[in-house]
């Protein structure tokens, strides 16, 4: 029996990456060169609402990117589905920048080394840093995220969804428990 639990709501997502605005900021405080990366798709969103609301309180001009990490996948040729392109926009030059890649859920850290892997491909960041709303845990790869939203540590059968207004309608993140965890 599949369980759906919601963790974050509407309210808390807002307190969240309001947060983590002034957190980007104040790490970077002496830098005007940092360019906001969002990873397709809810990224996406996140990034444009982080960009927004440095701006609104420290006006600070962030630049703002997309990746797309399809081809980048180092199981893409495993999967069994035809990958959704939707396209990588870094249109602004990354060299010297502080480069900051948004998501909305870090769990094993391939999605963040795919990513990598992309902005390598365009450039020679001064400085990659990671930004997520949700970290789950259970990572095979070394990576680790400079600014969380919240840690909700999940366990073997479980799965952290999150809905953003500008592709789902709302903003919620569920802890979804798939068969008997008991």
């Amino acid at each position: 029996m599949d369980k759906k639990k919601q963790v974050l709501d509407e309210i808390s997502i807002k307190r969240i990456i309001t947060r983590l605005s002034h957190e980007i900021v104040e790490r970077n405080h002496e830098s005007t060169e940092i360019v906001l990366v969002g990873i397709q798709s809810r990224g996406e969103p996140l990034a444009k609402r982080l960009q927004s609301l440095i701006h609104k309180h420290s006006n600070i001009q962030v630049s703002l990117g997309l990746v797309d990490i399809s081809f980048y996948r180092d199981d893409f040729r495993e999967r069994l589905i035809v990958p959704q392109v939707k396209g990588t926009d870094l249109t602004m030059s990354i060299d010297d920048k502080i480069v900051i890649l948004i998501d909305d859920v870090l769990y094993t850290g391939r999605t963040v080394r795919a990513a990598i892997d992309v902005l390598l491909s365009f450039g020679r960041p001064k400085k990659i840093q990671l930004g997520v709303l949700v970290d789950r845990g259970h990572r095979e790869m070394p990576i680790r995220a400079d600014f969380v939203g919240k840690n909700i540590p999940t366990h073997e059968g479980e799965h952290v969804e999150v809905h953003l207004k500008e592709i789902d309608g709302k903003d919620s993140a569920d802890l979804t428990s798939y068969g008997d965890t008991s």
